[in-house]
């Protein structure tokens, strides 16, 4: 009897947990449905809103460029005339302001559709210490020409990784330009160094950009990815959030470490591993967090 009593004890606790663990996982299911739906969702405002103000910004940058043409020929014009040096230079000059000024408009515009744009990855296992490579002899003469010193920290060997070489190569640049600009404002005496690091871990390779400037102001670092944010004067703010759309469709993120009074540390983190396992697998957790065993 009591043999029976047990065995029927167990068989109830099996189809109690059974029932249990069936309901958990059509939670997890349901869930993951409507972060799929949402996901969707915002994907589809997301591209439209890029077309349309992708379309403007394509409309504002024709005639752009026929003002920065034209304002060129009056510019050429103008040195052509039979006129005395006292009353063509006032002039020049606010054709050359009108000139450098449409050119930041246009540059402005460039970066937005770069931004606003739809990014395609095409991964592929790359040696990610050969595309740093590729980006810091690139980078080198316009580093040179700000007077910053570009030190590469680099292992030996390949660091094989699936990345979409061009768009990572993009994030990069874009770190790199913020941080010389960010060395613009030290003060005479500080020096302009530039370090560029690259470091394996178990699931992980970083890309440290680490400048010895000023420091993200902290009135804005929660705020440095969002566009329109810049700690730079001329700025267009677009640079870092661009970057930052660029690795997180990697799999990967960007982080920020401020390191008081010897500037700022921005490190590329991206999975070894492909983007789309990795996002599966994090997701998984987040649904499991946040839906505990009964």
């Amino acid at each position: 009897m009591t043999l029976f009593l047990g065995l029927g004890i167990g068989v109830a606790v099996g189809i109690v947990l059974s029932l249990l663990s069936n309901r958990r996982a059509n939670r997890i299911r349901e869930q993951r449905a409507r972060i799929a739906e949402r996901r969707a969702a915002d994907a589809e405002r997301l591209a439209e809103l890029g077309s349309l103000t992708s379309g403007l910004a394509h409309e504002i940058k024709n005639p752009l460029s026929t003002v920065i043409l034209n304002a060129q020929l009056v510019e050429e014009a103008i040195r052509d005339l039979e006129a005395s040096e006292d009353e063509t230079t006032p002039i020049l000059r606010r054709v050359d302001a009108l000139v450098r000024e449409a050119d930041r408009l246009r540059t402005i515009l460039a970066d937005f559709l770069r931004f606003a744009g739809r990014f395609r990855l095409d991964l592929q296992p790359t040696d990610l210490i050969r595309e740093v490579e590729d980006v810091l002899d690139f980078f080198h003469p316009q580093a040179n020409a700000a007077e910053v010193v570009l030190r590469p920290d680099l292992p030996t060997g390949t660091l094989m990784i699936p990345i979409d070489a061009s768009l990572f190569k993009q994030a990069l640049l874009n770190l790199l330009i913020n941080a010389v600009h960010a060395m613009e404002q030290n003060p005479p005496d500080r020096p302009r160094e530039l370090l560029v690091r690259v470091l394996e871990e178990s699931e992980n390779a970083a890309v440290h950009v680490i400048d010895s400037g000023p420091g993200v102001p902290e009135e804005i670092r929660e705020r440095i990815f969002h566009p329109y944010v810049s700690g730079t004067p001329g700025g267009s703010g677009l640079g870092l959030p661009t970057a930052r759309r660029i690795i997180e469709e990697h799999g990967g993120r960007i982080g920020l470490d401020v390191l008081p009074g010897r500037g700022s540390d921005f490190a590329i983190i991206l999975p070894r591993s492909a983007a789309e396992d990795d996002a599966t697998s994090s997701k998984d957790d987040e649904i499991s967090r946040s839906n505990p065993s009964p």
